[in-house]
């Protein structure tokens, strides 16, 4: 744990992210007691300016709402669908490409023609539809974005089971009896923690995107606050009021940043020989 920090905090922007993103988290969790009234609920005069007013230090919207108790509220709702649509990513896209590195010929062609066929269709256009369809919720949001995204996870875990089958501990395994899916859950899956990991922590910042436009495109929850609402409620008064859109925007920008940027460090943690490699070349 000690080497893994070591290497991690020599990457200054993945610190940097980090402490971006435990503020975010912090700030979702201190949500309901910080701003203990309903996001929703109209506390001021429409379009009141930012930094006008002490207790309504960000602003309101054109509904006369505290804009930095929508921006609080909404940081907990983006992070949870974003958290639990990868989580549900994983769960499909692993155990498919588990499956299809370690036993090769039919199945995997049958389970990657699987995954191309999702893959054909624009990830974006798919989770429009599939929301559409099953309804705007936070339930029907995050399985249309765990839809979309597990295809490169089920690729992501073909190519790597498919070069440690061969490796010794695997034939090890196989000589001493063991079965097939024990392989796979004992000897192989554990040795491709680093990658999921890393890919899991860009798929967050996916998924919020994902979310954020879906919302913004009406497509959200309409019984709980989200940034990607509270910029499509702002875009047709951005001239009159910009703090509406900009603020959210900013938060967006700043967790998706975050994200990425602890997912290069844990890159670099995890993976330092093809850190090196790559910075050589």
């Amino acid at each position: 744990m000690t080497e893994f920090w070591k290497r991690f905090s020599k990457h200054r922007g993945a610190v940097a992210g980090l402490v971006i993103l435990f503020l975010i988290v912090l700030l979702a969790v201190l949500a309901p007691f910080l701003f203990p009234k309903s996001p929703w609920a109209m506390v001021q005069r429409p379009f009141l300016p930012p930094f006008e007013n002490a207790t309504y230090f960000l602003g309101t919207d054109t509904m006369g709402r505290d804009l930095a108790s929508g921006l609080a509220h909404g940081a907990y709702v983006s992070l949870l669908v974003g958290l639990v649509s990868t989580v549900v990513s994983l769960l499909i896209g692993i155990p498919i490409g588990a499956l299809a590195g370690y036993f090769g010929g039919i199945v995997d062609d049958v389970l990657m023609r699987f995954t191309e066929l999702f893959q054909s269709v624009p990830s974006f256009a798919l989770a429009v539809v599939l929301v559409a369809i099953f309804q705007p919720s936070i339930t029907s949001i995050v399985v249309a974005i765990a839809i979309v995204s597990w295809p490169p996870v089920a690729r992501l875990l073909r190519g790597e089971v498919m070069s440690l089958k061969s490796r010794d501990f695997v034939d090890a395994a196989v000589l001493s009896g063991q079965r097939s899916f024990t392989i796979i859950w004992r000897q192989i899956l554990p040795n491709t923690l680093s990658p999921i990991i890393v890919l899991a922590s860009m798929m967050v910042a996916a998924a919020i995107l994902v979310e954020s436009a879906l919302s913004f495109m009406g497509l959200g929850d309409a019984n709980v606050m989200s940034w990607g609402y509270i910029i499509g409620a702002g875009r047709t008064v951005i001239r009159q009021a910009w703090w509406v859109s900009f603020f959210p925007g900013v938060a967006i920008l700043l967790t998706v940043l975050a994200l990425n940027l602890v997912g290069e460090g844990l890159n670099d943690a995890l993976n330092p020989r093809l850190s090196r490699k790559g910075r050589q070349a």
